[in-house]
């Protein structure tokens, strides 16, 4: 009589799959924070790229060394100014490897680890060569996307999530219908409009699963013609929350002339026909699995010189799905936040998010008045067990601009 086989639970109810994420997004905030560093007026981005991708290596190397099947979950990009998209460029292109980053410019960067299929993706937008204080529309577009960020933070907590008082009370509370996605893109709209910007048009959130970045669910902000998301966020879900402002009137998207670089290995099954396209796939299905990579990093692999026809194949056969370079359609500068979360019965836990805005060093005489804004932002993402009652907060409406909390760090 065969064996039954063991049935793995790779739910949040598993205490080893929420430890996995939280591995997985220290090495991607630390990463983050270093390749931060490398960004300055004259580094190449190629260059940068290299470097970070060098670094997730060399730190998912030190973690779970028995477990074979860890890594990126997003290689190293970095996008300048108007790209919305994230941007890998090949070291081999003469033209796109010369590309410097300019002072005073947004950059947008964006990488990943994960282990045992546990991933998680940060993505984060700093001024190169800003060290004091920030002003103009640069500074508008910033504060712009931090407090739509938070909002949209806010927006994913299920309700009756932190209800508190008699169980009445908290019945009624959880009765209450998540906003749509209508709804979360109206609200969103009204920040963006304080700031005098506008929503990247298709800005997608997706549920994270195990080997998958992009899940059954998803979250369309402005979404283009013929787009629309599906799902509600609810307990036990892991979720890549992206968030993208433009400087432009209207926020729409072309493709760029730059060539794609970034790829991901599709659900699809096919039998590629030429030798090469097999072993290029079986190389990005060992090293890769089904998160995104870079044509750069088969480049630097050593591997055979033909791949590039092999991703070709791939792509053509539908078992590779390639990443169009996109950007502002104006051209206009645009900033963008990415955050893993996790939902919990204690609200939202933030495993992997860029770093905490430090508010001061940016100067705008814009202002969040919409009063529903304001409320919903001064709203905790998640019960802040064991910390001071005491704590002074910064009342929103006296500044006019909502000083959102950070989510806790509590688990279940």
């Amino acid at each position: 009589m065969a064996e039954k086989q063991e049935v793995v639970d790779y739910s949040l109810a598993n205490p080893d799959v929420l430890t996995k994420y939280k591995v997985a997004a220290t090495i991607s905030e630390k990463v983050l924070a270093e390749v931060s560093k490398l960004c300055v007026a004259g580094e190449k981005i190629v260059t940068i790229c290299q470097k970070g991708d060098k670094l997730i290596e060399e730190e998912v190397a030190k973690v779970y060394r028995t477990t074979k099947h860890k890594g990126q979950s997003h290689p190293t990009t970095v996008s300048p100014s108007s790209f919305v998209t994230p941007y890998t460029p090949l070291a081999s292109d003469p033209t796109e490897s010369a590309v410097e980053l300019k002072d005073g410019e947004l950059v947008k960067i964006q990488l990943g680890a994960q282990i045992d299929g546990f991933g998680s993706i940060v993505c984060d937008t700093i001024v190169v060569g800003a060290s004091d204080k920030v002003t103009g529309r640069s500074a508008d577009l910033i504060l712009a996307t931090y407090y739509a960020n938070e909002l949209l933070l806010r927006l994913m907590v299920p309700p009756g999530t932190l209800a508190s008082g008699t169980d009445e009370e908290k019945a009624k509370a959880a009765a209450v219908k998540a906003p749509t996605q209508t709804k979360i893109t109206t609200l969103l709209e009204k920040v963006a409009k304080a700031y005098e910007c506008s929503l990247v048009e298709s800005t997608t959130s997706w549920v994270f699963e195990r080997n998958e970045i992009e899940g059954k669910k998803k979250i369309v902000v402005a979404p283009g013609e013929g787009g629309k998301g599906d799902g509600t966020p609810e307990l036990g879900e892991v979720w890549g929350v992206e968030m993208g402002l433009s400087l432009s009137d209207s926020g729409k998207v072309k493709n760029l002339e730059q060539r794609a670089t970034l790829y991901r290995r599709s659900a699809n099954t096919y039998i590629l026909k030429s030798q090469n396209a097999r072993k290029t796939l079986s190389t990005i299905q060992n090293k890769y699995g089904h998160f995104p990579f870079s044509l750069r990093q088969l480049e630097e692999e050593g591997g055979d010189t033909k791949f590039k026809a092999g991703v070709f194949d791939g792509v053509r056969s539908n078992v590779l799905r390639q990443y169009e370079v996109v950007g502002d359609k104006e051209g206009s500068p645009v900033a963008r936040l990415l955050t893993t979360l996790a939902i919990t019965k204690n609200g939202v836990t933030k495993l992997g998010a860029p770093p905490a805005l430090d508010l001061s060093k940016y100067e705008s005489d814009k202002k969040i008045e919409d009063e529903e804004i304001l409320k919903i932002l001064e709203q905790p993402l998640s019960r802040n067990k064991g910390k001071s009652k005491n704590k002074k907060k910064k009342p929103a409406k006296k500044s006019g601009e909502a000083q959102a909390e950070e989510g806790g760090d509590d688990e279940e």
